[in-house]
């Protein structure tokens, strides 16, 4: 895979407008850290999200999936500089890519 090639089905990457944006995803996030869903396979993602989101801002929790999403940061590397644990780069890369992954499956059908 070529550095131009992306990683992530991403409107900012791919600039295919069918594809959900890094701002869809972020907001998904913002969703299911408001209101977890209990009665999903996994819903241990929306927990963490919610914690994360709790301790660190939305802002910051963007800032990671950005880097994520569209500049290639690698999950663990993505909390650089933010005051944050590497793990808490990998549940939100984690939790982000399965969201994204959900958000472009709702526009294809």
């Amino acid at each position: 895979m070529t550095v131009d090639e992306a990683f992530y089905d991403v409107r900012e990457r791919t600039e295919n407008p069918a594809h959900a944006s890094v701002e869809d995803v972020c907001e998904l996030v913002r969703k299911r850290a408001q209101d977890p869903r209990d009665d999903h396979m996994n819903a241990h993602f929306d927990e963490a999200m919610a914690d994360i989101v709790e301790r660190h801002g939305i802002e910051t929790v963007q800032t990671v999936i950005r880097r994520i999403l569209v500049e290639h940061y690698p999950f663990r590397t993505a909390t650089v500089d933010l005051e944050m644990r590497n793990v808490d780069g990998v549940w939100i890369g984690t939790a982000a890519t399965g969201y994204l992954r959900e958000l472009n499956s709702e526009q294809d059908s």
